[in-house]
């Protein structure tokens, strides 16, 4: 090979070199560019999901129309103005009592929806706690929780209480079936979901209680949140009640007792617990056989309330 050659092979192969160099720069280049890319693209999905949480968090959940951030501003603005349903009562509208109102005792038991313990304590007891109240031994005062929704996120809790006073907007019959709705074994959802977030859910459910079924003004109240303001003021009773840790949580005549697991353990606590109810005659009667006034051996307890 002559030196000419030589020399124009080797400028050959410095200039193949150098092209297959800045080829590999090139694509150095473009992979650093792909990796910068993907990790704004990564950042901007973590901080849209983000405000889709924060979003979900200020509103509701999946499926819940309500936008409970303003629903407490409005609470806090205008607590008078919140709407009670129509069936509740007492001066602030947050008394749930089913059962006749002159019984001589009352069972007051506070509840979350979303709690698995109140839906083993409804299971079990639910149908005797009914049995009682249609008997007259007792009327059942009803308070709502919502604590769950903070310790678990989602709305579910303060979505159902809202569909509850919707149902009690309807009568207290709608109220009591949509309650034995929410926690049979079948519809009481997991703690790692949030079925009652879902108004739709909640109004499926309601197909299955007799007043509800069908009912337009429920499916408008659920839908238009209207008793989410009573919800959260139910909610906020809940939290002010001082002898009260967890749920569930029952009370006999203004006492608490211990959680029954069955319907004999709760025969066994009413046994102990209930006051009987002394027909108004006789103590008419006994009034006239004294010197006028009632004996006091006998005389009917005043039930507790909350």
């Amino acid at each position: 090979m002559s030196k000419r050659n030589s020399q124009e092979a080797k400028r050959a192969a410095r200039e193949r070199l150098l092209a297959e160099r800045q080829k590999q720069k090139k694509k150095d280049k473009i992979r650093r560019q792909l990796v910068v890319g993907g990790s704004v693209v990564a950042i901007l999905a973590i901080a849209a999901g983000i405000g889709v949480a924060v979003a979900n968090m200020d509103g509701g959940s999946e499926g819940d129309a309500t936008d409970w951030s303003a629903v407490r501003a409005e609470v806090d603005e205008n607590a008078d103005s919140v709407a009670a349903p129509s069936n509740a009562t007492g001066e602030d509208g947050l008394t749930v009592l089913i059962g006749d109102p002159e019984a001589a005792n009352t069972v007051t038991l506070y509840e979350d929806p979303r709690c698995p313990s109140c839906a083993a304590f409804e299971q079990g007891v639910g149908e005797s706690i009914h049995e009682g109240i249609e008997n007259g031994d007792y009327n059942v005062e009803y308070v709502f929780g919502t604590f769950l929704d903070e310790r678990l996120g989602g709305t579910g809790s303060r979505n159902a209480v809202s569909a509850l006073g919707a149902a009690l907007d309807v009568s207290p019959e709608a109220f009591q079936g949509l309650h034995e709705q929410l926690y049979a074994v079948d519809n009481h959802p997991s703690e790692s979901t949030d079925d009652f977030g879902s108004d739709e859910r909640l109004i499926e459910l309601a197909q299955n209680v007799p007043e509800l079924e069908g009912n337009a003004d429920f499916e408008t109240a659920v839908n238009n949140s209207m008793f989410a303001g009573w919800a959260l003021q139910m909610s906020d009773k809940f939290d002010g009640t001082e002898d009260v840790s967890g749920t569930p949580t029952i009370k006999v005549n203004g006492q608490v007792v211990e959680a029954p697991r069955s319907a004999a353990d709760w025969e066994a606590i009413l046994a102990t617990t209930l006051v009987e109810d002394q027909p108004q005659d006789g103590a008419e009667e006994g009034a006239q056989e004294g010197d006028g006034e009632a004996p006091e051996e006998g005389a009917e307890e005043e039930p507790g309330t909350e």
